[in-house]
C-alpha cells in the first residue's frame, strides 16, 4: 500500500511492475496523490487498428486495465487498502487527433468498501475522446 502521501518516484516505482501498461503500452505517471491521477501514453504504431485509428483497448489501457490499473489503479491505491475494480463502463466519444492520450482519474465517493471513480481520457489537442466510470472493491 502507498502512504497518504507518496512522491511521484516512489508512485511510479510501486506500479512498475504493471509491466503491460509501462512497458508495452507506454503508460506514464504525470500526477498522483489520493483520490487523483494523471497518467499519460504517447501514441506509436501498436496503439493503432487497421484503419490507422486509435484502438479501444488502448484507450481503455490507459483508464484501467485490471487489478493493476494504470490511472485508477493510482488514484484508488494511494493511502487505502489495496483496491481492485470490479466494474467499468467506457464510453468513447471521438477518435484521437493527437500524439498522446492524458487520462485524469479523481474520486467521486471512497468508502470503506467501495470507491467510486471518474476517468476523463483526452488527447493532447484537448479533444475529449473518452470517459470510464470504475467502481472498486477494497
Amino acid at each position: 500500500m502507498l502512504s497518504d502521501n507518496p512522491t511521484l518516484e516512489e508512485v511510479a516505482s510501486y506500479f512498475a511492475n504493471d509491466q503491460f501498461a509501462t512497458r508495452a503500452a507506454g503508460c506514464t505517471v504525470v500526477e498522483a496523490s489520493r483520490g487523483h491521477a494523471v497518467c499519460e501514453m504517447k501514441l506509436t504504431e501498436i496503439h493503432r487498428n487497421a484503419t490507422g485509428n486509435v484502438m479501444g483497448g488502448a484507450i481503455f489501457t490507459l483508464a484501467d486495465f485490471t487489478l493493476a490499473d494504470f490511472a485508477l489503479a493510482i488514484a484508488c491505491n494511494i493511502g487505502e487498502p489495496p483496491s481492485v475494480s470490479v466494474s467499468n463502463t467506457i464510453e468513447y466519444f471521438s477518435a484521437t487527433k493527437g500524439e498522446k492520450l492524458i487520462a485524469t482519474c479523481d474520486v467521486d465517493k471512497s468508502g470503506r468498501r467501495l470507491g467510486f471513480y471518474t476517468v476523463e481520457i483526452t488527447d493532447d489537442t484537448g479533444r475529449r475522446i473518452a470517459k470510464m466510470c470504475a467502481t472498486c472493491a477494497r
